[in-house]
């Protein structure tokens, strides 16, 4: 009855999968029941159809109104983390669904979406965060009300935020640690019981950064306090078109060729941001006047000088900055101006990756705009664009985190289906805005990017009081850490820099999960105190590895 017209992929079939978790507090969350449990909302009706392979799943009809759809009554708790998913399809066409909370009685809370088609079945997954007890009403959108909405498979499973964490821990240990065994023996093979062990972190694998400015040329505190704590960087606004251009052609690198050396000079990688922002309020003031030809000059000569520039010497580019929010390229140079400039991006630096870069991503639900399906659809043109064939393309999600309990189920659920396309995800700017629990949310939101296995890297957007800092502060006037960055401290020990000792057992053996990373490790005679010491390397993919270490008397 139903014939595919889609590619099968991870998140697109041709049946719906069972309905995840059970279905969590969802009533007849397989429509196994008839209808029972679900009724109309809006206008329309509903019904129950069944498949030529004998899935059943509801339907909703005659809609006038986006949405016009089914709807079920649950009960939030407050502090409750709430993910959602369930499985959607189309009676023709391609459009947007949301999965939208109605509560408060009137408050229309979208929290996740998916591009649904006529012909397969399409995975919606996204969530809420309860901020209080009440009654909620699940329902969905789809901007066209002459398509009838099928579903399936429709999940709400509650977790408390312990089960959110302990999920988080157990990804960490699968994703970013490896098991290693050290087996201490004296010279004769024999167990050496009682041997300690000093494990120091020298390198992590994974980047944790932060953001630099101009200022780190200057101030010798806050060269100190970067330097002690981060290896990897964005430079904030000193790489933009109108930092090195404020004039029509008086280029100006001074500022940034300084930070690049000051970087090199102590070990930090750098990220290229940005060769260009679509966003037509951050233009250097005299581009907004060029006529199109002269903003196509204008801008080939941009990209040539910048990314010629720093070839070889950066990790990433942000190419084209926020171009799924806006597009003031496309509007003068055609839909095709942002894969044109990742085509010419690439051959220029063609060994590093070069990023799509956007805000509200996995921040928030009710930013349509820029969704996971969205983003993903730009990333598409991009790849299909002639000239980017080979390119190291990556995902960046800025996330800045605004007032208000982070969305973790939303957050987690948008890196899901971001990371389902096999692409690296870096968290590019991440903040959280000042409000009474801002250092709770920041470490909950770097605990999901860490523990999420499709995240490669971090760069926070914040720093010191003292260097024009504000929205995140990490330490304050007089370089003192701020709640903020007692969390971020605490993180980078955590993760990997913090020192680890252990004593050997009766058979000689340390067993120990570490971060992936290099080691200093120094083992020590019980009696004579006699050490040794070893440099090791953990990771990724490394099956667990004994370290044989023979001690003298």
């Amino acid at each position: 009855m139903f014939s595919c017209t889609c590619v099968p992929v991870v998140n697109r079939l041709f049946e719906p999968k069972r309905a995840q978790y059970g279905g969590g507090i969802t009533v007849n969350p397989g429509f196994d029941h008839n209808i029972n449990g679900w009724k109309v909302f809006g206008n329309g009706t509903i019904e129950e159809r069944v498949s030529n392979n004998g899935n059943r799943f509801i339907v909703a009809s005659n809609r006038t109104q986006p949405l016009d759809s089914f709807s079920q009554k649950v009960q939030l708790k407050k502090g409750m983390i709430y993910t959602f998913s369930a499985w959607f399809q189309l009676s023709e066409g391609s459009e947007f669904v949301s999965v939208v909370f109605k509560i408060n009685g009137s408050e229309f809370v979208r929290g996740g979406h998916v591009i649904a088609k006529h012909g397969c079945w399409s995975l919606l997954k996204g969530g809420i965060v309860a901020n209080f007890s009440s009654p909620a009403e699940i329902l969905f959108e789809c901007e066209n009300p002459t398509v009838e909405l099928w579903a399936d498979s429709v999940s709400l499973q509650p977790f408390t935020k312990k089960q959110w964490r302990s999920q988080q821990d157990d990804s960490v240990e699968r994703v970013r640690k490896s098991k290693v065994r050290f087996h201490v023996t004296h010279l004769n093979k024999t167990e050496m019981e009682g041997a300690s062990i000093v494990i120091k972190q020298t390198k992590a694998n994974f980047p944790l950064g932060c953001g630099m400015n101009h200022y780190i040329l200057t101030n010798f505190e806050y060269q100190r306090w970067f330097v002690s704590r981060f290896k990897y960087t964005a430079f904030t606004n000193e790489m933009k078109w109108y930092s090195t251009e404020r004039f029509q052609g008086q280029e100006n690198y001074t500022i940034p060729d300084a930070m690049m050396k000051f970087a090199k000079e102590n070990g930090i990688s750098v990220r290229g941001h940005t060769v260009f922002w679509d966003d037509e309020t951050f233009q250097p003031k005299w581009v907004k006047f060029l006529s199109p030809e002269e903003l196509r000059k204008a801008a080939a000569k941009r990209i040539r000088s910048v990314v010629s520039r720093y070839r070889g010497q950066l990790i990433a580019w942000d190419v084209v900055n926020e171009n799924v929010h806006y597009h003031f390229f496309e509007n003068k140079l055609g839909e095709n101006a942002s894969p044109i400039y990742y085509s010419t991006a690439y051959h220029l630096d063609p060994e590093i990756k070069m990023f799509m870069n956007e805000f509200n991503t996995i921040e928030s639900s009710g930013d349509r705009v820029v969704s996971p399906p969205n983003y993903i659809r730009k990333l598409k043109e991009i790849q299909r664009f002639p000239g980017t064939a080979g390119i190291s393309l990556a995902i960046g999600v800025q996330g800045h985190f605004r007032l208000g309990r982070p969305n973790y189920a939303y957050m987690r659920s948008s890196l899901d289906l971001l990371g389902a396309t096999g692409l690296p995800i870096w968290l590019t700017e991440t903040s959280v805005n000042p409000q009474p629990n801002q250092a709770e949310y920041l470490e909950d939101v770097l605990r999901e990017a860490y523990s999420h296995p499709a995240v490669q890297g971090i760069i926070i957007f914040a720093g010191p009081e003292q260097v024009g800092f504000g929205d995140t502060l990490l330490a304050d006037a007089n370089f003192r850490n701020t709640p903020t960055g007692d969390i971020v401290d605490k993180l980078i020990r955590e993760w990997g820099t913090g020192t680890h000792t252990a004593i050997a057992d009766s058979r000689g053996i340390i067993d120990i999960s570490l971060h992936h990373g290099d080691y200093d490790v120094t083992v020590t005679h019980p009696l004579t105190k006699h050490s040794k010491k070893l440099n090791i390397s953990v990771k990724k993919g490394s099956s667990p590895e004994t370290i044989h270490v023979k001690m003298h008397a």
